[in-house]
């Protein structure tokens, strides 16, 4: 049987608190390694017009 993936830990960097919303930094999003394409506020990987770049696609 295959073991579950642990999640790994946030660091004091990669989050903060908007009220009651947690809001990742850019710095969470480059170490995750690609776009989620939820629109996130710090996405490092879209262009000026919003468009997510190629190489940040999850395959």
């Amino acid at each position: 049987m295959t073991e579950p993936i642990q999640p790994r830990q946030l660091d004091e960097e990669d989050f903060y608190f908007e009220g009651p919303f947690c809001v990742f930094t850019e710095s969470y999003h480059r170490k995750r390694g690609y776009c989620c394409e939820s629109d996130c506020r710090h996405c490092p990987y879209r262009d000026a017009e919003g468009d997510v770049l190629d190489e940040a696609r999850q395959t």
